[in-house]
């Protein structure tokens, strides 16, 4: 038995990630047409990314399956052995299936084929072994094949199973950029946790409806004071006869009127206001919100589309209280 110190565990360890690095640096060089020939399939696709795999590649399976649902492709994993006793009722034209065996031999996985064929569906086989039976039979084959694996034994899946998560977060990743998916997207699929929290849009935190400070560009400064205070934002929107944006007035704003007129109280919202405010849509993250003010130095934004009718406001304070920052 090898003696257990300090050592001997750290030189483990880096033999291990040395091993899966080369396998990952080995998969980026070969990485090529068929790549590109499955992102296309995939992006033919009218409906599901079914995901299937025994054993170790099974549960590589479920995680590229739940990366693609959470980046803008419909994907769910199917147990191949189940699918032989009436999960394949979960397959419908449109879909397209994903059969992930390192041996390409898999027993339970070769039985599916001929009615997943059947079926009219594509297949896109991950494999380390390219000229395999599953391989043969499906319409794009990607290489995950490995030099060696990180196990001394050489039979415990390690570096074959990195190599198969790393290609499967290649295809989600570059399928995400070419459909052009957005961080609001993302957010869409992500309500819970701190991840949700930071993807909360700009309309889950913003002041709405009497909430929302407002004056009319000709009342009096008094007037404009009272609704500042009133709101506790420290602002006010100032709209026209229309009711549409034309300004705010802050609490800066206030300060430099003192500066330089003798009677401050007598002029009007207009004379004092600060023109073409910073605006943001409701569809934005509220993390873009709090972006824009340190930008800009400033503690609130008003929501809306271009000038027009105000949507709603949003304060720094609302951003940190929803534990965005």
């Amino acid at each position: 038995m090898n003696p257990v110190d300090h050592d001997n565990i750290l030189s483990a360890a880096r033999k291990v990630l040395s091993i899966e690095e080369q396998s990952l640096i080995e998969l980026k060089e070969r990485l090529g047409a068929e790549f590109v020939s499955a992102v296309k399939l995939l992006l033919s696709s009218k409906g599901r990314v079914v995901f299937a795999g025994m054993g170790k590649s099974g549960l590589v399976c479920r995680k590229i399956a739940a990366t693609f649902a959470s980046t803008g492709t419909p994907a769910l994993f199917m147990h191949p052995a189940e699918g032989g006793h009436g999960d394949l009722g979960m397959l419908v034209r449109g879909d397209i299936l994903v059969a992930v065996s390192n041996s390409g031999e898999t027993e339970e996985m070769i039985r599916i084929l001929p009615a997943v064929k059947r079926l009219g569906i594509p297949v896109i086989c991950m494999t380390g072994k390219v000229n395999s039976t599953m391989a043969r039979k499906a319409d794009v084959v990607l290489d995950i094949s490995v030099t060696e694996e990180a196990c001394p034994l050489g039979l415990a899946p390690t570096a074959s199973t990195t190599v198969t998560m790393a290609l499967g977060d290649a295809m989600a990743v570059a399928l995400l950029e070419v459909r052009g998916f957005t961080e609001e997207d993302f957010a869409l699929f992500h309500p819970g946790g701190a991840l949700g929290r930071r993807l909360l849009s700009v309309g889950d935190v913003m002041h709405t409806g009497d909430d929302i400070p407002k004056v009319s560009y000709d009342v009096p400064v008094r007037e404009a004071i009272f609704e500042i205070t009133s709101k506790k934002l420290g602002f006010t929107t100032v709209v026209d006869a229309r009711d549409h944006l034309v300004g705010v007035i802050t609490d800066g704003d206030l300060r430099r009127l003192m500066e330089r007129e003798t009677e401050p109280l007598t002029q009007t919202a207009t004379k004092v206001m600060t023109r073409n405010p910073k605006i943001i849509s409701k569809e934005s993250l509220a993390a873009k919100a709090l972006q824009i003010m340190e930008t800009h130095s400033i503690t609130s934004l008003v929501v809306g589309e271009g000038p027009g009718r105000i949507e709603g406001v949003i304060h720094l304070h609302d951003i940190l209280k929803a534990g965005v920052a």
